[in-house]
């Protein structure tokens, strides 16, 4: 592992990696026990590990950093205009966690100025942590990975997921994740959109996407596949930003093939 001389990277990259283990210890420790749900939509939970997960990195941050800014999940934290800003998704995966299925990952990722420098996607279930700091490389447990060498969407293996408000929304990806059934050799839908880049990444899978995203779900893992050697992009294929809410996230090799069949279904916005 590699990190920046600069001392302040560094000890922004210390607190990125403990925060992240200290949360997957909560994880881990209540995973297959009793948990207290609550639902803030029709199929959208949250549960007391959650919260304890978040809790435990904000404290975390705001201990070292109190003038931060951090955007969250599951509170809402008023933003100072700070040029760094920590994006916390305490535990991707809820459903999968809430049924005691082991795809469920903390991620965490500091942008400084706009940029993002340091991520980590940690599913401590499994024991994976991988994590990326800008221009360095993307690493599973410190060794080094690269996406995949699959240059044809005929074999290769995605990744999807799909909105809370599936059942209300006209442009809820399954007219998408239907018509790429048929192009791609398999396409996975395992509910952790922060896992899904970290196989995009790690050459798992060649590509990801999605139509409703978070930024939390997504800052960490798309510094992971840029420094694997990946390309990100928006649905357009435009540069992407992660407050757009849209991704596809491919090893570069069939990224355009992917973009050309998205762009075939078309569905609109309206009534949706």
């Amino acid at each position: 592992m590699t990190i920046s001389n600069s001392v302040s990277l560094k000890d922004h990259f210390k607190t990125l990696t403990f925060a992240a283990r200290e949360s997957g210890k909560i994880i881990r420790d209540h995973f297959g026990k009793q948990k207290d749900i609550m639902f803030k939509g029709r199929i959208n939970p949250v549960t007391n590990v959650d919260l304890l997960s978040e809790e435990t990195i904000i404290e975390i941050i705001k201990s070292r950093y109190p003038d931060h800014d951090i955007i969250t999940e599951e509170s809402q934290i008023e933003l100072a205009g700070s040029p760094y800003r920590w994006i916390i998704d305490p535990l991707d995966g809820t459903v999968n966690y809430s049924h005691d299925y082991p795809v469920c990952a903390v991620s965490i990722a500091l942008e400084i100025n706009g940029t993002i420098e340091m991520g980590v996607v940690f599913n401590p279930i499994r024991g994976e942590f991988f994590h990326a700091v800008r221009g360095q490389g993307a690493y599973l447990n410190d060794q080094p990975i690269r996406v995949s060498n699959v240059d044809t969407l005929e074999k290769s293996l995605l990744a999807t997921g799909f909105p809370y408000d599936i059942r209300e929304r006209r442009n809820n990806n399954l007219a998408q994740f239907n018509h790429l059934m048929m192009e791609a050799e398999g396409i996975r839908r395992d509910g952790s959109a922060a896992l899904n880049l970290a196989c995009t990444a790690m050459g798992r899978i060649e590509g990801y996407w999605e139509i409703t995203i978070s930024p939390w779900d997504i800052a960490a893992g798309i510094l992971l596949v840029k420094e694997a050697g990946g390309e990100v992009t928006d649905l357009e294929n435009r540069n992407l930003s992660i407050y757009k809410n849209q991704i596809v996230a491919t090893n570069g090799l069939i990224h355009s093939e992917l973009m050309e069949e998205l762009q075939k279904v078309q569905v609109s916005e309206k009534d949706g």
